[in-house]
């Protein structure tokens, strides 16, 4: 059997100010932009560059439940992982483009991260892993 998540949902307020960031700040890829249906409804994928695993469902909130939970998909806690295999080529850049450090850099076992927050408030780890760890960019 072989299975694999692709796709996380990541509730918006606003399909183009969140395909704006997320190509514009992360230098994420638009890779697919498609309207379902006459209300506006769209389903917008969006992944880092390089990227061949997870890519980010852009969803815009449909009601005032969903509305409440836009920027606090996780009560606070680190919400999405961005490895990378340059860790101070892609912090120095964010850094340039906006992007707020709630964390900086730290060096731990596994590798250096730092927390940041995305347009909406959700938190995000820039990680870089160490060499031989499972989820080191190669």
């Amino acid at each position: 059997m072989k299975q694999s998540i692709v796709h996380v949902s990541l509730v918006v307020n606003d399909y183009d100010e969140a395909i704006a960031f997320y190509t514009q700040k992360l230098n994420f890829t638009l890779v697919e932009d498609i309207v379902m249906d006459d209300a506006g409804k769209r389903w917008v994928l969006v992944a880092p560059p390089g990227s061949q695993g997870i890519a980010l469902l852009l969803a815009k909130a449909s009601n005032s439940e969903q509305a409440e939970h836009i920027g606090s998909q996780t009560g606070g806690r680190v919400f999405l992982f961005l490895s990378t295999d340059n860790f101070a080529r892609d912090y120095t850049a964010m850094k340039e483009k906006g992007i707020t450090f709630t964390r900086g850099p730290n060096h731990m076992e596994y590798g250096t991260v730092a927390v940041f927050k995305d347009l909406y408030g959700n938190l995000w780890d820039l990680i870089e892993y160490k060499d031989g760890h499972p989820f080191a960019q190669k």
